[in-house]
Parts: structure tokens; C-alpha cells; sequence
């Protein structure tokens, strides 16, 4: 659930003005108050322990960061992807991050993961375009409900992992799972999680 501000800021006014609690985001300009359901919450927990006990099985040297903004290539947006795999190496070239905790470059992140609410829109259109624009290898949108329009997942509307993985042009190809079917990612190859088990850690009805 979110709730947007009829205010207009820039994004350093946004990181200036953004207070100690509470999750925001900046979409265009709007200040947007994220207010995350406990289903949503369970998925994240669920999915930041699969992907940290992949990344330290595999004895990659990536790191899940707990707070961060990773900014818009159009400089008036600012995102709190629900969970961000980022290359501490590559963060050392990021010119905000030191003190600001604020992600400009997409070749920081491996991966970025968006688990769909209400808000679906943000996470199938601007967050999508911009995350490609960005450059950000690897975007999982997690739609545990199916709450997405049937031209992004299809009929019959079901539960769905959708992974966008950038291709050597710079754009995004997709690939999509559901059900029982293994979710294939090119950051995590052996990672074995499905679409059911995330529903099922949700704690909604398959």
C-alpha cells in the first residue's frame, strides 16, 4: 500500500528532508509513503535469506545492503527496491554512497528485486524502464498475488516471478516462471527457489 504527497520536491530536497522512520520513495518528483502489508513483508524476509545463503554458498563477495536509494536516471525519482544485491568493489565509484548511502550507477547493483502490491504499476512500467536505463544486470518483479495486468503475466492470472536480464545491447530480456518451475537467475544459476514456495512463505492460499 502506498500513500503519494501532493508535493513536488527535487530528489536533494527528498534526501535532505527524508526522515529517521518510515519507508519513502520519490516517483517523479512525488513523495510516495510505502506501507508494506505483512504477506509482502514475509515474501522479503523469505527471499533475503534464499538469495544471502546463495550468494555466501557460492562464495561470491556481493553484499545486501539494509538502507540505500538508488536514483532515477531521470534524477527526480528514488527507489528502496525491496531487496539489492550490490558489488561492494563498484561502490567504492559511487560518488553519494560514502555519505548518503545513495546508489547513481547501475553496474553497482547485480540485482534488484521489486515485490509487487498495489503500487503494481511503478514496478512494471517506471521502475522497469528506469532499472534498464540505469543498466542494472539482473530485476526479478515478484508478483506473489498476481495483481499485475493480464499484458504483463497472462492469462490466467497466477502467481508469477518475472526476470529481466540485461543483454548485451542494453536492454532487457524476460523470462517468466510460475508454479513448481525453477526461477532462473544468471546471478544465482543454482539457486533453487520456485514461485510456490515463495506464495507459500507468504503465507497465502496457493
Amino acid at each position: 500500500m502506498v500513500q503519494s504527497t501532493a508535493q513536488t520536491v527535487t530528489f536533494d530536497a527528498f534526501v535532505e528532508w527524508y526522515p529517521e522512520t518510515g519507508r519513502y520513495e520519490l516517483i517523479n518528483g512525488t513523495i510516495v509513503e510505502m506501507f508494506p502489508t505483512g504477506p509482502h513483508e514475509n515474501v522479503v524476509g523469505f527471499l533475503a535469506v534464499e538469495v544471502g545463503y546463495e550468494i555466501r554458498r557460492s562464495s561470491l563477495l556481493y553484499s545486501m545492503p539494509k538502507t540505500y536509494l538508488v536514483r532515477s536516471p531521470d534524477r527526480e525519482s528514488g527507489y528502496q527496491p525491496d531487496l539489492l544485491v550490490v558489488d561492494p568493489q563498484a561502490l567504492d565509484a559511487e560518488p553519494l554512497w560514502p555519505k548518503q548511502s545513495i546508489i547513481t550507477m547501475g553496474s553497482s547493483i547485480k540485482l534488484a528485486v521489486e515485490v509487487v502490491s498495489t503500487n503494481w504499476k511503478n514496478d512494471y512500467l517506471r521502475k522497469l524502464a528506469d532499472y534498464e536505463d540505469l543498466g542494472i544486470s539482473e530485476y526479478w518483479i515478484v508478483d506473489y498475488r498476481a495483481l499485475g495486468a493480464v499484458r504483463y503475466i497472462g492469462l490466467p492470472k497466477v502467481p508469477i516471478v518475472s526476470v529481466y536480464a540485461l543483454n548485451q545491447t542494453g536492454e532487457y530480456e524476460l523470462r517468466q516462471f510460475k508454479g513448481t518451475e525453477k526461477i532462473e537467475s544468471l546471478l544465482l544459476p543454482e539457486l533453487a527457489l520456485t514461485v510456490d514456495r515463495i506464495v507459500i512463505a507468504a503465507g497465502a492460499d496457493l
